[in-house]
């Protein structure tokens, strides 16, 4: 009978299921985690002598259990740990970089949409000066403050396609009340094509039957922009 060697660590998968880290998330939800295991879900694995939260606990503890300061350390400070390699590092660091940027960004208020012009300087940055025709929507919550923006299709110089699935799916998914379209005309040319009105139609009752407002269909060109609302275009 071969023996038990209560030396050896236990691997994560051999763990009670309501211990291991990936496991709990899933099961009680990210809050219910310790630091120490949201960092072992990041690393893995341990080594030899500790399993990947004992590892993750002797990081923490180098640091006196502050994650301010985890993030100070660099990818060769974590690789002093056995263990750690660098594929491993760079994932801590990753992650700790998200989190800084995005405490970074908590203050910042989401631009309100009450005019084109507010809509125009959106998407300014994301479509001007392109050599080929991109399509992109702006998604609105209740208050017509912007929640994202994505780009919906890339085309050549001439055109591009907007398939309507494409473009209701994430304000359906994200409970957006209204969208923005909008694309660019690397010709220069301000005045919507046939094509272009016949889609701001089409995506306009599709926007009814989907209790989803289609507000605007922005076309930029060089430093100035038309708008549909602003032109009265706006009807199915």
């Amino acid at each position: 009978m071969e023996k038990t060697n209560y030396n050896q660590k236990l691997s994560i998968k051999s763990w009670a299921e309501d211990d291991r880290p990936r496991e709990k998330l899933l099961q009680k939800g990210r809050n219910s985690l310790s630091d120490a295991e949201l960092i072992a879900i990041l690393i893995g694995s341990g080594n030899r002598q500790l399993s990947a939260v004992e590892l993750s606990k002797q990081i923490l503890g180098s640091v006196s259990n502050n994650l301010h300061d985890l993030g100070k350390q660099s990818v060769k400070d974590l690789m002093k740990f056995k263990g750690i390699g660098e594929a491993k590092a760079i994932s801590i660091v990753a992650a700790l970089e998200l989190g800084r940027r995005r405490k970074s960004q908590e203050g910042i208020e989401k631009p309100k949409i009450t005019s084109s012009d507010d809509a125009y300087q959106v998407v300014y940055p994301l479509l001007a000066d392109l050599p080929h025709e991109e399509f992109h929507v702006i998604y609105l919550n209740r208050a017509n403050k912007v929640m994202f923006t994505q780009a919906i299709s890339r085309g050549g110089v001439s055109g591009t396609i907007a398939d309507a699935k494409l473009i209701f799916q994430p304000a359906i998914q994200q409970l957006c009340s209204s969208v923005i379209l909008c694309h660019n005309h690397p010709s220069g040319q301000l005045k919507p094509s046939q094509a272009d009105i016949q889609l701001t139609k089409k995506l306009l009752q599709a926007g009814k039957v989907l209790e989803i407002s289609v507000l605007d269909h922005l076309i930029v060109a060089d430093k100035s922009y038309f708008s549909f609302a602003d032109e009265g275009m706006m009807n199915a």
